[in-house]
Parts: C-alpha cells; structure tokens; sequence
C-alpha cells in the first residue's frame, strides 16, 4: 500500500528558542547600533569598529550574536570582513512581534479563581 506524504500542520505557536535568539540578539544597544549602521548596506569590520570606538574582541562579540541569530551575514575580502543584514530575519521579527499582538483589541483580565479577593 502506498501513502501519500503528509505535508506538516504549521501550528500558530512560534518557535519560542528561535524568538528567543531573534530577540537576545536585539536587546543590547551595541548591537542595535551595529544594525543601523549595516541599514545602508554592507559594511567593513573596520568601519564598524571605527564609528563604534570599539575594541576589536567587543565588536566581535557583539558580531557574532547577531550572526548566530540570523540576523546578518558575512563575507570575507582579504583579512577583512564585510557584514550586511539579512532581510528575511528582519521579517522574521516583525513577525514574531506582531503575532504577539492581542487578536481582538484590549487584553482581557484573567483572575484566577484563588487570586484577587
């Protein structure tokens, strides 16, 4: 007997590990800093390092969080490396955001039977 492949049930509930990553990634001023630089397109380590006055292994770091996430990507020229956003993470978040949204304006208060006398 031959079965048809099934094709996934994509459920409404987001990849909570993958939120967390995203939005980690987003938390810390330095980072964001280095997201609005790359906004105008691909830019050099040096560059970064320079506009930021950051040591070299604090941008690094700092590089290597948003490229775990997603969030941009590298190519090597040289010794140096040239990062960019990726667009699609970007999306991602926005995403995840809105989906956070409630879905029918005003949250409603919840109580629990044994809370608020």
């Amino acid at each position: 007997m031959v079965t048809a492949a099934r094709t996934p049930v994509r459920t409404a509930t987001p990849d909570l590990a993958r939120a967390e990553s995203l939005f980690h990634a987003l938390s810390d001023a330095t980072r964001l800093s280095i997201l609005e630089m790359l906004r105008d397109g691909e830019r050099c380590v040096c560059d970064l390092q320079a506009e930021l006055d950051a040591a070299q292994s604090r941008l690094s770091f700092h590089l290597r969080v948003l490229k775990e996430a997603g969030l941009v990507t590298d190519r090597k020229d040289g010794r140096w490396s040239h990062y960019r956003i990726v667009p699609e993470a970007l999306r991602e978040v926005h995403d995840l955001a809105v989906g956070m949204q409630p879905r029918k304006g005003e949250l409603p208060v919840r109580r629990a039977p044994s809370c608020c006398f």
